[in-house]
């Protein structure tokens, strides 16, 4: 199955590491990303759109056209916001992205990075965990052929990555220790990528994929 993947969030370190991913992939023979800024990358399966306004992306629907997987990295930290806010920044910009990009590719199999702990009741007293169990809900609901949610924990970076998170380089050390005496807390980002990747090909029994799944898909 050739891969046709439009990748979000590419200046940041997931998206980043899942655009490494795919680039290197055999089975993945084009890569759009869609960026606020050039995201600096060259090579010949990729293609880059630069869009300022992630609220409205229908200007550039038309482009987006003839995609089989989507993997969205986009996303903000909850810290220092209003639930409302929050929300806007993560549940309204996903569903109209993801809500556009359906239309176009009703064969698509969508994969959304959320995180561990997210909250699927959207009933608890963490808040970004409501939002981003709210947002999962919504997601699986529209016309995607498939739609995985992806719960990843600490992960470790791939080497060559440039977009790290400011405080990783003080906490990449835990990576080993996580693994050994706490598996379904960490993984690498490479894993994360690769099992989105065979999310698109295979398919997934479970569409919910905490970091153990993450990292068992990413062996097929």
């Amino acid at each position: 199955m050739n891969i046709r993947a439009i990748v979000t969030g590419a200046t940041g370190m997931v998206g980043e590491g899942i655009l490494m991913e795919c680039l290197q992939h055999p089975d993945v023979t084009s890569v759009l990303v869609i960026n606020r800024r050039p995201c600096g990358v060259v090579h010949p399966k990729l293609k880059e759109i630069i869009h300022s306004d992630f609220f409205n992306i229908n200007p550039v629907a038309a482009e987006l056209k003839g995609y089989n997987a989507c993997f969205f990295c986009l996303g903000v930290s909850s810290v220092g916001m209003k639930e409302k806010e929050y929300t806007h920044l993560t549940y309204d910009l996903t569903l109209h992205v993801a809500g556009v990009l359906a239309a176009q590719n009703p064969d698509m199999t969508f994969c959304y990075v959320s995180g561990a702990g997210t909250d699927s009741t959207e009933k608890g007293r963490s808040m970004w965990a409501r939002v981003k169990g709210k947002t999962e809900n919504d997601l699986m609901k529209l016309q995607f052929k498939a739609a995985y949610m992806f719960r990843p924990g600490f992960m470790k970076a791939t080497p060559g990555q440039k977009n790290l998170l400011k405080l990783y380089k003080y906490f990449a050390w835990m990576y080993p220790f996580l693994r050994a005496v706490f598996p379904g807390s960490a993984c690498r980002l490479a894993e994360v990528g690769v099992a989105m990747i065979n999310a698109a090909k295979y398919g997934s029994d479970k569409k919910v994929l905490e970091v153990r799944d993450i990292v068992e898909l990413a062996k097929k």
